[in-house]
């Protein structure tokens, strides 16, 4: 049940960050789950070692998969289109 829950919340996270990145034309729905996930677990990995905690429960996971999508994002814009957007 709770892999569904990383699914879903994944998947809006990664949504979200495609959106303030101006990807979510080219990115699909899967590509989207998958960029919330992998942001998850960079979020989860590089936040708090920044001192920096969102909380537990879904939105603390929602926050924290989002900044690490949108992070993960930036990184992928830098590298295919060589600048930020």
């Amino acid at each position: 049940m709770n892999f569904v829950i990383y699914l879903i919340v994944g998947g809006i996270a990664g949504w979200l960050a495609s959106l303030l990145m101006r990807r979510d034309a080219s990115m699909g729905l899967v590509l989207n789950v998958v960029t919330g996930i992998v942001g998850g677990f960079l979020g989860g990995w590089f936040l708090p070692k920044l001192g920096i905690g969102l909380g537990d429960g879904w939105l603390g996971f929602l926050a924290t998969a989002f900044i690490g999508a949108a992070v993960l994002l930036l990184i992928i814009n830098l590298i295919t289109r060589g600048r930020a957007r």
